[in-house]
C-alpha cells in the first residue's frame, strides 16, 4: 500500500508572512482551501483561514494578523488515522506537515487523504460491518477483538465511530467469519447491536409473524 507521506504536496507554495492581504484574498478566491500555511523567514507560524481573510484590511500583510493564525499541523511521521483526526478536529481541508525538526515540508489535502483511506483494507476488502454499543466505562477494544477472533473471524478494521458521556459505538469490519455467531457473542457480553443484519432481520420477521399470529388467535 502507498505510504501516506507520498501525499505530502507542494503544488502551491506556502504564504509568506510579508504577503499582502489583497494577494492572499486572490489566492483563496482561486482555490477551494479552507486554510493555508504561512511561513515567516521559512518557519511555519500557523495557518490562515479563508473565512478570516475576507474580513481583513487589504493593505495590511499576513504577519499583521499573526494572532489569528491557527497552529494545527501534522508530523511527517504520523499515521493516517491521526492525520484524519486533525482534519476533523480543525474543520479544515489542508494540514501543514512538519518534520521532527519542526521544518515545514508541505501540506496534506483532505481529498488526497480520503483517496488513501479508500485504499485501506477497511474499505477496499469485502466483508461485513457490525456496529456495537456499550457503556463508556465498560467497553474494551481487546474484548471486541477477542469476541470476533474467538468465533474464527478476521478483523479488517475497528474504531470508535461515535461516543458521548455515557456510551461508545464501535464499528468493526470483519473479513471472514460466522456473522450470526459473532453477533450473538457480542450480545452475551452485553454489547448492543446497532447495525442491522440479515440474520437479525430473519429473526425479527419470525417474531413479527408470531406476534401477528398471537393477536389473530386472541381475537
Amino acid at each position: 500500500m502507498t505510504e501516506i507521506t507520498n501525499y505530502i504536496t507542494n503544488d502551491f507554495r506556502a504564504i509568506d508572512s510579508q504577503e499582502t492581504i489583497a494577494n492572499v484574498q486572490d489566492f483563496f478566491a482561486d482555490l477551494n482551501f479552507s486554510h493555508f500555511p504561512v511561513l515567516e523567514s521559512g518557519i511555519f507560524i500557523g495557518s490562515i483561514a479563508s473565512d478570516d481573510v475576507e474580513t481583513f484590511d487589504t493593505d495590511k500583510k499576513a504577519i499583521d494578523y499573526k494572532y489569528t493564525l491557527e497552529r494545527f499541523f501534522a508530523r511527517k511521521s504520523m499515521i493516517w488515522l491521526d492525520v484524519l483526526e486533525i482534519f476533523a478536529k480543525n474543520h479544515t481541508n489542508t494540514i501543514p506537515v512538519l518534520d521532527e525538526n519542526n521544518s515545514y515540508v508541505g501540506y496534506y489535502e483532505m481529498e488526497d487523504i480520503m483517496k488513501f483511506f479508500q485504499e485501506t483494507p477497511f474499505l477496499k476488502e469485502q466483508g461485513g460491518i457490525i456496529i456495537v454499543q456499550k457503556g463508556l466505562m465498560d467497553y474494551s477494544m481487546g474484548q471486541v477483538t477477542q469476541i470476533v477472533e474467538s468465533n474464527n473471524g478476521k478483523i479488517l478494521g475497528c474504531f470508535v465511530s461515535e461516543a458521548d458521556l455515557e456510551n461508545v459505538q464501535i464499528t468493526v469490519k470483519i473479513g471472514v467469519g460466522p456473522m450470526n455467531e459473532i453477533i450473538q457473542t457480542f450480545r452475551r457480553y452485553n454489547y448492543e447491536i446497532i447495525s442491522e443484519h440479515q440474520e437479525d432481520a430473519y429473526i425479527n420477521s419470525l417474531k413479527e409473524r408470531s406476534d401477528y399470529l398471537d393477536k389473530y388467535l386472541n381475537i
